[in-house]
């Protein structure tokens, strides 16, 4: 089998050589390891996507580098339009979090990211659920802008609250959380995790932490593929390489997760490579609607 549809990367991200123009702001104050080991630049996932196959990419925001401040995301995507979308990074809980979020898509980005609960750098003082939030995320939900959430299991509560005040939220689970996988199917440590199905207007982002995480211990990719597919639906799975976070070449990376998903029907990984990509991001189908028809 081989998809013949435009391949997506939903999940990589973007370094700017200029540090005096776009500075570092990290949240957690540290630069992430990755972006000063291996930092891949607009031009190199450009040039990256071209080796590997990849017809798009979404750029999500590097929060662990540059904060909220999306100034490089989007330049990047204005410079590449028909290559890149873009997710900027916005403080939920900020009094102007409308208005930041109705600048950054005025600037030509295409979704939210919310990086507060779960992450190596989390605030556990900061809830992804304060009330203080409410306001932006019934904006999001109102204007059905997608909404990126990074999170570890732990933080899958919180993320419960908002799904259940927010049905109509377009919400998009970074990494699948993170979830605990040695002990194999059928995964009962990420029982929470998988207790989420009920929620249909989540989304699940399958990363590279997802493809090696899954063949640890007890667990096997396919188990763990055939797991998610089968409890959320392959329709509500779309691939992200976490590029260059996640140490490889993208075009190795793609392998990597084309070898995790090798024993899932061809419509499957239609979906998870191209077609829940396409239908969260509709700005996608600007370039690619001749590709395919829509199912």
């Amino acid at each position: 089998m081989s998809i013949t549809l435009p391949i997506v990367d939903l999940h990589n991200h973007v370094i700017a050589d200029d540090a005096l123009r776009y500075p570092l702001d990290p949240v957690g104050g540290a630069p992430s390891g990755w972006s000063q080991e291996r930092p891949v630049n607009a031009a190199g996932m450009l040039e990256a996507m071209a080796q590997a196959g990849v017809a798009k990419s979404v750029l999500v925001q590097a929060s662990t580098c540059y904060g909220h401040d999306n100034s490089y995301v989007q330049a990047s995507v204005a410079a590449s339009p028909d290559q890149f979308l873009g997710v900027f990074s916005v403080d939920m809980q900020a009094t102007d979090a409308i208005e930041k979020i109705q600048s950054w898509m005025r600037a030509g980005l295409s979704g939210a990211r919310v990086f507060v609960a779960g992450h190596t750098a989390a605030d556990r003082s900061i809830r992804l659920d304060d009330p203080k939030a409410f306001d932006a995320w019934a904006y999001i939900s109102d204007n059905a802008i997608p909404i990126c959430v990074q999170l570890r299991a732990d933080g899958l509560p919180q993320l419960e609250v908002l799904l259940n005040r927010f049905p109509k939220a377009v919400v998009l689970l970074d990494h699948f959380a993170r979830p605990e996988l040695e002990g194999g199917a059928p995964y009962d440590a990420a029982k929470a995790l998988f207790a989420l199905a009920r929620y249909e207007n989540l989304y699940f982002k399958f990363t590279t932490h997802n493809v090696r995480e899954s063949k640890t211990g007890r667990s096997t990719q396919a188990q763990f593929a055939r797991a998610v597919v089968d409890t959320f639906g392959a329709q509500r799975i779309a691939w992200g390489s976490n590029f260059p976070a996640s140490s490889g070449s993208l075009k190795d990376l793609l392998n990597e997760a084309m070898e995790a998903t090798a024993s899932l029907t061809l419509k499957e990984q239609e979906w998870i490579y191209s077609r829940t990509a396409h239908a969260l991001y509709p700005a996608l189908n600007k370039v690619t609607a001749d590709s395919f028809s829509a199912e």
